[in-house]
């Protein structure tokens, strides 16, 4: 095989790893903030990319505004379901044992679920991709998928504007104190449960806007939510509770593995290859935990 075509993997690879970042990083958010382990992040995840299906019906399919309608409309959605689920049922679950927790998140799993199947069904969907991202670039003589490459801009768009936001500005600073300080903050006027919230929100922005990116760049069904959510357990355990940074170089790393793993296997004649991109995610995570339990970018918590 060519160096062009392991290039073309690598640049695939990439795309896979860029898209469960962006899911990925809400899910890191909430847990470093609010210390809630919510498993129904992928179901989140799912609802959007089903409410953009639904969108690209009522517009003309494939067009720019419709697009960018999605981009605008679906994650502030997933936002203000976030806001309920928060004020309903997080907020009384945040001291509690995560045991707990994971029992009241899936349950909302469960629940989700069936809503998304009451109302589409559990017939696979697509979205069309739009025109301008439908075709390819040449890149060292190989043709890519512009809305591969359009994922590989947006991600680290997303890294930089979530590194930027909690590291540069007072709401930031806020986020972060909240995790170790609550009383503190609350002592000096701050109002801690708005934090909160607003937190849980844009971890669930985040997790609508990558439904809208996959609606277009796979078909999306009813197993998606539970396939992206393990994924993105393992990229929290990879990359450090907490630690967006984390999060990135998790999401990239299992994105590349699971797409070359299956070719390098098959070169050297291991039969059934495809079946070990399935592991490589499982796997990477059993190392970190045994060489850094703390994960990559983690800090050791006393």
């Amino acid at each position: 095989m060519s160096v062009q075509f392991y290039l073309f993997l690598l640049i695939n690879g990439l795309s896979l790893g860029m898209l469960l970042f962006i899911i990925a990083s809400g899910l890191t958010l909430v847990f470093g903030v609010l210390r809630v382990i919510n498993f129904a992040h992928g179901s989140l995840y799912m609802i959007g990319a089903f409410l953009a299906y639904s969108l690209s019906l009522l517009m003309t399919g494939g067009s720019l505004f419709s697009f960018f309608v999605m981009l605008l409309v679906v994650p502030p959605l997933i936002a203000v379901i976030g806001f309920v689920l928060e004020y309903t049922l997080f907020r009384r679950i945040y001291r509690a044992e995560h045991l707990l927790q994971l029992l009241l998140t899936y349950a909302l799993v469960l629940i989700l679920d069936d809503l998304v199947r009451l109302v589409w069904g559990g017939d696979p969907r697509n979205v069309t991709r739009p025109e301008f991202l439908a075709g390819s670039v040449s890149f060292f003589g190989m043709a890519l998928p512009t809305y591969n490459v359009f994922i590989l801009c947006i991600g680290p768009a997303i890294a930089l504007g979530l590194w930027l936001m909690l590291y540069r500005t007072r709401a930031g600073n806020l986020m972060r104190a909240t995790v170790s300080y609550p009383d503190t903050l609350g002592a000096l006027g701050v109002n801690v449960s708005w934090v909160m919230t607003s937190t849980f929100m844009l971890g669930c922005w985040l997790a609508g806007l990558g439904g809208v990116l996959m609606s277009s760049f796979a078909n999306i069904d009813l197993a998606i939510g539970m396939e992206k959510i393990i994924e993105c357990f393992a990229v929290v355990v990879i990359g450090g509770l907490g630690s967006v940074g984390g999060a990135l170089l998790g999401s990239l790393i299992i994105g590349v593995g699971i797409t070359w793993l299956p070719v390098l296997l098959a070169s050297v004649g291991v039969q059934e290859a495809s079946r070990w991109a399935l592991v490589f995610p499982y796997a990477m995570m059993a190392v970190v935990l045994i060489v850094r339990p703390w994960g990559l970018f983690g800090k050791p918590e006393r």
